[in-house]
């Protein structure tokens, strides 16, 4: 069954979301009661989990969760809404995670971290451990801003920590979408399908090895750095690198 037509602001973008927060209950209809939308966005990440982006669709959702597609058109205009509301449930996750045992900024906490690199670096690892996770639903985390109910909360949480340490709301914020897209971008090269595994590292570490010395000598002395770097230990070294960047403008913002 082809999504119907539906006049309105793309999916996933903020106009979208403030008509669907603003939307009334649907009235009912004649026919079979609508599924709550819930469990449908739970199936829809289990399946985008197991058969990836690409492949996730109307009908095939319906057949896992032993329906129609008609019914998931009571509440859905098409796979691009769910979608949306799959990359939104996957910041639910992490907010969670934040809820149970992260960062708090009240004064007293004693999970509080000493510095805003301890707590940027538990923002930051949270997050990549919930898009390891889920590596098959990163093309869609790519593809918008995330901006819904969850992402919402994710962000303001990471910017009202980074306040809490002393950050000016317009640094905390750069500071946040900085640290933000490193993790997606490391999440995508490293976890998303396609990404290339320890095998073709190693191949990589081979041909940056075998190449001429004379034209690229600086590739063939850091091969090994380059390509023999645990996920773990990159991912953390590169990070260093960003907080350092980030302590820097904090201290010259300071300043001036």
């Amino acid at each position: 069954m082809p999504s119907p037509e539906v006049d309105g602001p793309a999916p996933g973008t903020p106009q979208w979301w403030a008509a669907r927060q603003d939307r009334a209950a649907p009235p009912p209809r004649r026919g079979r009661p609508a599924r709550s939308p819930e469990p449908i966005v739970d199936a829809a990440v289990l399946l985008v989990d197991e058969v990836g982006a690409d492949a996730f669709g109307m009908r095939l959702l319906a057949e896992r969760l032993g329906t129609g597609t008609a019914t998931l058109y009571r509440h859905f205009t098409g796979k691009e809404e769910i979608a949306v509301l799959v990359v939104d449930r996957l910041f639910a996750a992490v907010a969670a995670i934040d809820a149970t045992g992260a960062t708090g900024v009240e004064s007293g906490d004693a999970r509080r971290p000493e510095t805003w690199q301890d707590a940027a670096r538990e923002i930051c690892g949270r997050f990549l451990r919930t898009l390891a996770d889920h590596p098959n639903v990163l093309p869609l985390l790519v593809s918008q801003v995330p901006v819904g109910p969850n992402a919402l909360l994710v962000r303001e949480r990471a910017v009202a920590t980074l306040v809490g340490f002393g950050f000016p709301p317009r640094l905390a914020a750069r500071a946040y979408t900085t640290l933000a897209h490193y993790v997606i971008g490391f999440a995508v090269q490293q976890y998303a399908p396609g990404s290339p595994g320890p095998a073709e590292s190693a191949a990589l570490g081979d041909y940056f090895r075998a190449l001429d010395p004379e034209v690229y000598p600086c590739t063939v002395a850091a091969a090994d750095a380059l390509t023999s770097v645990s996920v773990e230990d990159e991912f953390m070294e590169g990070l260093r690198f960003v907080l350092a960047g980030i302590e820097g403008a904090r201290t010259w913002a300071a300043n001036t």
